[in-house]
């Protein structure tokens, strides 16, 4: 039996599909835990895995909603990664570990701290960042800028990344006593040394380009472990049971203005009353709301649970949300904000999944309907979703990652034995 932590830092959507990952290895006995930071306890926990927060320090004073609203904002600045780094050190310093798992923004700190400890690491990700001529990383969007550019343009962000984050690793570095080395040479040494970089998502999705070198793959989905202990709200049930599959309209993460949210709420309840549909609205974290006849507001509710008794879902293009409909079987409508998003949703358009596609800032009320209207009565749309769903289901993304972290742990074995 192997020590196995997993850093899991990001939204909600970032981490919880690793609670899945997690269950399969440690019902392959393995000793799994997932470090995060203390929203995410007890979704962890529910789920029966061992959870170790994260600490997350800026020191700030003011209401709670005034901090949190620093700490978004500081998130992905050098202060904000030096303090998920301490954070991380300080967590991990007594932790037996055999394996580590790191998430993309666990590897400022992971990967010296595991340095210094000696401890076997191997990337998870839920996005691609690896240059390829294929398509450009997910994180700029869903333009190609043909072959030789996709490339350049991934190089780009990384070199851009290893430059604005250097001071913030030389500083882990130092501290926990490693020689001075270029945050861009440590990249160049895991490129060469073929670091592993586990990536969560459907090759049926996002097939894995040729031109990545090994040690980069393609798993499949992970999906989100549903708590032990899941009851649906009373509420919820007795909508979906009232009349036919509803339509669910969620925005997930995005953010958005309290005026931006109030104008989204009401094309949603006039598209949704225009097509003749019931709703599910759910808040996110902007809050989305629809008072309206037909319509029913939810909270965080198991995608796994919810999307088969859908009739479509109106999106954010977000990669879990994504995923679920895609498991589901059910047409969607996409409505990506950010470049990740519209990333994900060109791709679920070539599946042919799609009624259509709008970026968020072009949404209207009669496009919205319009595209409603074709999700749920498009048969050829519906078909066709079905039967991506079924290549989907068939693979087996955790069952694959678990046969490469024990070829990892295997090769690590007699560095690591106690």
């Amino acid at each position: 039996m192997s020590r196995i932590v997993i850093v899991a830092i990001g939204t909600r959507g970032d981490v919880a599909p690793l609670t899945g990952l997690g269950l399969r290895l440690r019902d392959a006995g393995h000793e799994v835990a997932i470090a995060a930071h203390e929203p995410y306890a007890a979704m962890i926990s529910g789920c029966g895995l061992r959870f170790i927060e994260l600490g997350l320090n800026f020191g700030f004073e003011g209401t709670e909603a005034e901090i949190q609203d620093r700490i978004t904002k500081e998130f992905n600045t050098r202060l904000g990664f030096r303090v998920i780094g301490e954070g991380l050190i300080a967590a991990l310093r007594n932790e037996p570990v055999d394996l580590l798992l790191l998430s993309p923004y666990a590897e400022f700190a992971g990967h010296p701290f595991a340095q210094a400890r000696g401890i076997p690491t191997a990337g998870v990700r839920l996005q691609h960042m690896s240059a390829t001529g294929d398509f450009p990383p997910s994180f700029t969007g869903a333009w190609s800028r043909g072959r030789l550019g996709n490339r350049l343009f991934a190089d780009a962000g990384a070199w851009v990344v290893d430059r604005y984050y250097r001071p913030v690793i030389a500083g882990f570095r130092r501290e926990l006593g490693l020689p001075r080395v270029s945050a861009r040479t440590l990249r160049r040494r895991r490129t060469a040394a073929e670091w592993p970089i586990l990536h969560g998502f459907s090759p049926t999705l996002v097939p894995r380009p040729a031109d990545w070198r090994p040690g980069l793959e393609v798993m499949g989905f992970w999906w989100p472990a549903r708590p032990a202990d899941f009851e649906p709200p009373a509420a919820l049930v007795e909508f979906l049971a009232a009349g036919p599959p509803p339509v669910l309209v969620s925005f997930g993460s995005n953010m958005n203005s309290p005026e931006r949210t109030a104008e989204l709420g009401a094309m949603v309840r006039i598209a949704l009353r225009a097509a003749g549909v019931r709703g599910l609205v759910q808040a996110g974290w902007s809050g989305l709301g629809v008072t309206d006849e037909d319509v029913l507001n939810i909270g965080e509710i198991p995608y796994d649970w919810l999307f088969p008794q859908l009739a479509a879902a109106v999106h954010h293009c977000g990669a879990g949300t994504c995923a679920a409909a895609l498991r589901a079987g059910i047409p969607t409508v996409a409505v990506p904000k950010i470049p990740e998003q519209r990333f994900w949703a060109h791709r679920t358009a070539l599946l042919g999944v799609t009624a259509d596609l709008i970026p968020e800032s072009e949404l209207t009320a009669p496009r919205l309907t319009d595209a409603i209207t074709r999700a749920v009565t498009d048969t050829a749309l519906r078909a066709n979703a079905v039967q991506v769903a079924a290549r989907i289901t068939a693979e087996d993304g955790a069952g694959e990652t678990l046969r490469v972290i024990e070829e990892l742990l295997a090769r690590a074995e007699p560095a690591t034995a106690h």
